[in-house]
């Protein structure tokens, strides 16, 4: 018996070691563990989407390297953990990537131009050519936005509609006249601009909210079943190919739970999805918010992963962004700051009590310390009586939280989601209030204070989805036209900068635990860098891209000499589609 435990305890021990032989191993690279500050090692190797270890070349090959390991040679490139954009609304973009125009990242208004009227001799009659988001007119070298004049030449036959930030959209005669809107179209708090004779002009302005704007973009053109599905995967590939690897996805308006999360649903099913994703719901339908909530309680569950092999693949995570309509604090820099309405609290409440009794996780969006100051009312009052005791929650934005109110966000164990939207405002609301004192948002002071802090765009309606534009803006204080909108004793060093972008986003979705930093244990997600980000100028890290994205273990983007790698994705359809013929961020 003694001889045969000894044979089987010998076959035992083989057995554990080669299930300890990496699946892939990445070398000879500059590898930032963000566990602290300039710590790099020369090796990574991984196993079943987990870091086995990391360490020197040496040690790691001669420890986890077999005939059957994949090796990937990193030339001494930065290897960074993969980066996780605590704010997007990745899922609704995905619905739409393929059946829009980007600006981002266009240098010139001339261009933008022709863009759009290349676009529009290829697109079919019926279909609107669609310009949301993404830009503003401080990152043309003009230095404006283009007039309603120039939008009807370019384009006198098919409709168009350009949106502007939150505030503003162009519609074109075209566009006008397909959706037969009048003098007499009205949409509360919006304003649709009339000429002296009484004729639309075609700018949109929201004031009060942005109904028009949004109401106008739901007429539009939508995208077939099969034509979601690889506008999605499109849309994907493309946030991987700036290395990342997780989206927190913020819901939004005109974001249906569940019609419009199907479609990333069946490509989490079905492991295709390119990215770790989780969701939050947000309620529709005004007056019925506490309904929606009670039923989502009731009838679904959170954290349960509906990608069987990929560990958070696709995964439900609370309530938010907006919770109850009274709570909107929109954030329109082209306008005075709105107030709440008096039934906020009334209409909060209850939600909050709902989701706390049932230990739900929420976010809820605030641009004003004005509007977050009786928030934090709302949410004081209900842990009293039903204490939050480490339930996650979180502000979204937070641009104008004061010290005292940031004091009682610590309190109760909240966290803030920052975003870069003043990249995009910063010059607008300087105009409206005057050149901030302090950093908005005041990250540093978060920070200071320990509360959880991550970082993301808020893509793609406002600003782009290029994190390293946000890092830029964490990096600098400064506008995507120049401007210094934070002093600059404000700005954030590297290696915080980018924290914030991977394990301090992880804290939103609960998995701070598990991704972030390239250590052992960890989720195998990290992406090999056009550019040293350390080194790098600052002003040059707008212009760092990954050339290898590395999820779970597995790639899913590559690019440059790494392009043999890149695994197939389906053609873009439809024909027309501008990301066929543009890709989204331009260089």
């Amino acid at each position: 018996m003694k001889k045969i435990f000894l044979i089987l305890s010998f076959f035992a021990g083989l057995l554990s070691q080669a299930q300890q032989k990496a699946d892939l191993i990445i070398y000879n690279g500059k590898i930032a563990t963000m566990q602290k500050q300039n710590e790099f090692v020369q090796a990574i190797a991984m196993k079943d989407g987990i870091i086995l270890d990391i360490g020197t070349e040496k040690n790691i090959l001669s420890s986890y390297k077999s005939a059957e390991t994949k090796l990937i040679d990193a030339k001494g490139k930065t290897v960074i953990p993969g980066l996780n954009d605590s704010h997007m609304h990745v899922i609704r973009e995905g619905l739409n990537y393929n059946s829009e125009l980007r600006w981002d990242g266009v240098k010139t208004l001339k261009r933008a131009m022709e863009m759009l009227k290349e676009q529009a001799a290829r697109t079919p009659d019926g279909v609107w050519i669609k310009v949301i988001g993404g830009w503003n007119e401080f990152q043309f070298e003009e230095k404006r936005q283009p007039t309603i004049d120039e939008i009807n030449a370019a384009v006198p036959d098919k409709p168009v509609f350009i949106t502007y930030l939150y505030g503003k959209a162009f519609l074109n005669k075209k566009g006008i006249e397909v959706l037969k809107y009048t003098k007499d179209t009205k949409y509360e708090g919006s304003l649709l601009e009339q000429d002296a004779n009484g004729n639309l002009t075609g700018l949109m302005y929201a004031k009060e909210t942005p109904k028009a704007i949004y109401t106008t973009l739901g007429l539009t053109t939508k995208l077939s079943p099969e034509e979601r599905i690889n506008s999605s995967i499109q849309f994907n590939h493309e946030l991987n190919r700036f290395g990342l690897t997780s989206v927190i996805d913020a819901a939004g308006g005109n974001q249906n739970f569940p019609a419009d999360y199907v479609t990333s649903l069946e490509l989490a099913k079905q492991n295709k999805l390119s990215l770790r994703i989780s969701y939050y719901l947000f309620a529709q339908q005004k007056g019925k918010e506490l309904q929606d909530y009670e039923k989502w309680v009731a009838t679904t569950q959170i954290n349960k992963n509906d990608n069987l092999i990929v560990a958070n693949g696709y995964v439900e995570e609370g309530a938010g962004e907006n919770i109850v309509a009274s709570a909107a604090d929109f954030e329109n820099f082209l306008e005075p700051r709105i107030v709440l309405s008096d039934e906020m609290e009334a209409d909060l409440e209850p939600i909050i009590r709902l989701l706390a009794k049932n230990k739900w996780p929420f976010r809820l969006h605030a641009t004003y310390g004005e509007s977050i100051d009786r928030m934090l009312n709302v949410f004081e009052k209900v842990n009293k009586e039903i204490p939050f005791n480490g339930l996650r929650w979180f502000f979204d934005h937070a641009e104008t939280i004061t010290p005292s109110e940031l004091e009682r966000v610590k309190k109760l164990g909240g966290g803030i989601a920052v975003q870069f939207r003043m990249y995009y405002q910063g010059e607008l609301y300087n105009k409206l209030y005057g050149a901030p004192k302090t950093q908005l948002p005041p990250i540093k002071k978060m920070l200071e204070l320990g509360i959880p802090v991550g970082m993301g765009t808020d893509a793609t309606r406002i600003s782009t989805f290029n994190p390293w534009m946000a890092l830029h803006w964490l990096l600098t204080g400064k506008t995507i036209g120049g401007m210094q909108f934070w002093p600059k004793d404000q700005v954030l060093d590297k290696f915080t900068a980018l924290k914030l972008y991977t394990s301090g986003s992880a804290w939103f979705s609960g998995e701070e635990k598990d991704k972030g930093k390239l250590i052992k244990g960890m989720y195998a997600d990290m992406a090999i860098l056009s550019d040293d980000y350390f080194s790098a100028k600052t002003d040059d890290v707008r212009k760092i891209e990954s050339v290898l994205t590395i999820v779970n273990g597995k790639i899913v983007y590559a690019s440059a000499e790494y392009k043999a790698l890149s695994p197939e994705i389906p053609a873009v359809i439809p024909d027309w589609s501008p990301v066929k013929y543009f890709g989204g961020y331009q260089r």
